[in-house]
């Protein structure tokens, strides 16, 4: 690379295009600041010194202004973007139009030294934006091009990756189960773009930086030439992680249903992909003419086919794809069987709970205080578990109650470990249950 390279910084760059992008550039040997809220250990690993904490949509122009002129960045790469509105994670008005707003002016802030935006949106017609989601990308699309700074918005469709997250994880999930979507669901133009191409384009526009041209003012679409339907993009996953033939179709009444679903796991803090806002994008489709990129970048579209072919699937891949839909149902039981187990003990099996304490010579009032602490723990361990962000010290608190209970019971009701039902001996199941959420609870 040559000495006079632009610098370049990654926005978002933990996310699934973000990092992808970050990583290619570097290999490319740009030099790169990947800046994202938090990463994960494994994201600074592969990063390294390039990979920057910062919460780039909390901070106003002059903070960010600040820092990115501390980086002396000359190529600005916009990655950030929310689906859907979720506590503790911002609205996507705010994340889109808002962040592009106060980027702007930070890039107008940075004096005479000229800097390119190259702005990650999203493909359609505005006619068609019937979601916040499209309607607020479309809004930064408008401020950015209403901008003085040089620009290249680009516009891709379904990304290809090697990692998965949202609508890619979700699409390798519906690939491991023998179902089909709704024919409606199913029909739906679904252009893939593999992520590389979105690179191999930054890496183009920052070469023609480095030689000096600075009037940008584009506008991409950047996907494969001939759309696929959503349903050949499921089959080809299929085909790829060697999932099962589909003999069902899926009813789309059960597909809103879980959809609805999904919007109030998101008021939890959880990131679903199946929510309302990303089936109505669903039904709309994704198309595009990457007619313009291909003649202005010279680069030859990769389809959905070629990209696959690049990212060979291993066990890991079918593990995770059969693995993805059982995570909320591991969850959503474990939330159960804490909550209601604890009510039942507080409410219609009070007095039976009790009597187990006071057969063993504790005090009625002692037998009747600790019943209704440890109820009110099951209800809390089962609340927190609920919750994502007191998922995992919910798990945790769980697993150490369980094992307290057992405990407790060997050495005080030693017979209740072979008491017909097997209460206490569904305990051990129930911990590598917790165990199992434990080890599946990173997104990504």
């Amino acid at each position: 690379m040559a000495a006079d390279a632009p610098s370049i910084a990654v926005l978002g760059a933990s996310g699934l295009i973000g990092q992808a992008v970050a990583l290619d550039l570097m290999r490319r040997g740009f030099s790169v600041a990947a800046f994202a809220r938090r990463f994960t250990g494994a994201q600074k690993v592969a990063l390294g010194g390039a990979a920057v904490e910062a919460p780039l949509v909390d901070l106003d122009a002059r903070g960010l202004a600040s820092l990115l002129a501390g980086r002396k960045v000359d190529i600005l790469v916009n990655c950030i973007g929310v689906l859907q509105d979720m506590p503790g994670k911002g609205t996507a008005s705010d994340a889109h139009g808002g962040f592009v707003s106060r980027l702007l002016s930070a890039m107008g802030q940075q004096g005479a030294r000229p800097q390119l935006l190259v702005h990650l949106s999203i493909p359609g017609a505005p006619e068609s934006d019937r979601t916040a989601f499209s309607a607020t990308k479309r809004e930064a699309e408008r401020l950015i091009s209403g901008s003085t700074v040089p620009f290249a918005i680009l516009r891709p469709g379904f990304v290809v990756a090697p990692v998965a997250y949202g609508g890619s994880a979700l699409i390798r999930a519906l690939a491991a189960l023998p179902l089909r979507l709704p024919q409606e669901e199913a029909s739906r133009p679904f252009a893939a773009t593999d992520v590389a191409d979105i690179s191999r384009t930054v890496a183009f526009l920052a070469d023609a930086w480095a030689q000096g041209r600075r009037d940008w003012r584009e506008t991409w679409e950047v996907m494969e030439r001939r759309p696929h339907t959503v349903g050949e993009v499921v089959d080809a996953f299929r085909a790829r992680i060697g999932g099962p033939a589909p003999r069902w179709r899926l009813p789309r009444a059960l597909l809103s249903l879980g959809a609805r679903a999904g919007d109030l796991a998101a008021r939890l803090g959880w990131a679903p992909p199946v929510r309302s806002t990303a089936l109505a994008e669903m039904r709309r489709g994704v198309a595009g003419d990457p007619g313009s990129w291909v003649a202005a970048t010279r680069l030859e579209p990769r389809s959905l086919e070629a990209a696959l072919a690049r990212y060979p699937a291993g066990v890991q891949e079918l593990w995770f794809a059969r693995l993805y839909m059982l995570k909320p149902a591991i969850l959503g039981i474990l939330v159960v069987f804490w909550f209601v187990s604890g009510l039942i003990a507080l409410t219609v099996a009070f007095e039976a709970a009790a009597a187990i304490l006071t057969a063993h010579a504790f005090p009625p009032l002692l037998a009747k205080a600790i019943t209704v602490v440890t109820s009110l723990a099951d209800m809390a361990i089962g609340a927190a578990i609920a919750v994502r962000r007191w998922c995992r010290a919910g798990l945790l608190a769980g697993i150490a109650l369980s094992l307290f209970y057992m405990a407790g019971a060997a050495v005080l009701t030693p017979e209740m470990w072979i008491e017909p039902l097997g209460a206490l001996v569904k305990t051990g199941p129930a911990i590598v249950l917790m165990l199992v959420a434990l080890a599946i609870f990173e997104d990504r």
